[in-house]
């Protein structure tokens, strides 16, 4: 069910699906839809509660006047649960840029966080990326570039840039249900959207060094879910970039990907077989087993 709740005077959009059970949280990647979740919770609320939102300015959350970071975010995650009446510990899923956020609200509230499933998410080290000698794959590419792309879609009405980006779903996304297809050609549509990423990359450096700052999770559940090195070589090969490069990049990735099993003592690693960063959308049935199993031993260790 979709409507609006408001959280610190920001209408935020809302998709709860599922009426009882363990409640999960999904947090989606910068620039990312909830509606690209469709089949993971449609599997997963059929015994689940899940929650998904939009933050301010993205989707038709309304645009905050405030800061946008993970601090921010995690605030308002943190008033949404309490509007919402949700008083157990959540499920609580991180893809991209919504990891980096999920583990700051785990870190600050682990009391709430039953489990954490980090989902090819951006690291509290991703400095370490902007290290690499990647001058293909750079070209024409880099941040100060995509800001001002980003910059130049911000100031335009939303009916300029319907008229100016004419969306092209990927092959999975065109898998999705025709009114999910239609909802994700309008996502990219909302200048609002381009606000609140370039806010979100102008602060992402300092918010990772923050995070790191807070320590591990202790014994928390955490499952790190990484993408398929080989297949992302692949696909970027097809692409015209050259291998070293992409293998340059791909194993820092993953060794990134690797160390954020250590923030917890209670870890497990996933790789998704065939699976590129959009992994809720080339395998969502590696989440759903991953989340299925937690709830298996959760539900196990109470009998």
């Amino acid at each position: 069910m979709k409507h609006f709740v408001k959280v610190f005077e920001t209408e935020l959009e809302v998709n709860l699906k599922g009426e009882h059970g363990t409640p999960i949280v999904i947090m989606t990647g910068m620039g990312c839809s909830f509606e690209e979740w469709h089949e993971v919770t449609e599997k997963l609320s059929a015994m689940n509660r899940v929650i998904l939102y939009h933050r301010p300015g993205i989707g038709r959350s309304e645009q905050s006047q405030g800061e946008r970071n993970t601090e921010a975010t995690v605030r308002d995650l943190k008033e949404l649960l309490h509007i919402l009446r949700i008083d157990e510990p959540v499920i609580l899923l991180g893809h991209s840029y919504g990891g980096l956020c999920a583990q700051h609200f785990a870190k600050r509230y682990p009391s709430d966080v039953a489990a954490l499933v980090l989902v090819d998410s951006t690291s509290h080290d991703l400095e370490r990326l902007d290290t690499l000698d990647l001058p293909i794959m750079n070209e024409g590419a880099s941040d100060e570039e995509w800001l001002k792309q980003c910059e130049a879609y911000a100031e335009q009405t939303e009916s300029a840039l319907t008229r100016r980006i004419q969306t092209v779903l990927t092959p999975n996304q065109l898998k999705l249900p025709s009114d999910v297809q239609a909802e994700l050609i309008q996502f990219f549509q909302r200048p609002n959207l381009y606000k609140t990423m370039i806010d979100e990359v102008k602060n992402w450096y300092a918010d990772a060094r923050f995070i790191k700052q807070l320590g591990n999770l202790g014994v928390m559940p955490l499952y790190v879910i990484g993408r398929d090195a080989d297949h992302e070589v692949e696909q970027g090969m097809l692409n015209g970039f050259p291998e070293s490069e992409l293998r340059l990049l791909e194993a820092t990735w993953h060794q990134l990907i690797r160390e954020q099993t250590m923030l917890s003592t209670t870890s497990k690693l996933v790789i998704a077989e065939q699976a590129s960063h959009a992994i809720h959308l080339d395998r969502p049935d590696v989440i759903i087993a991953v989340v299925e199993e937690h709830i298996d031993q959760m539900t196990q260790a109470i009998q």
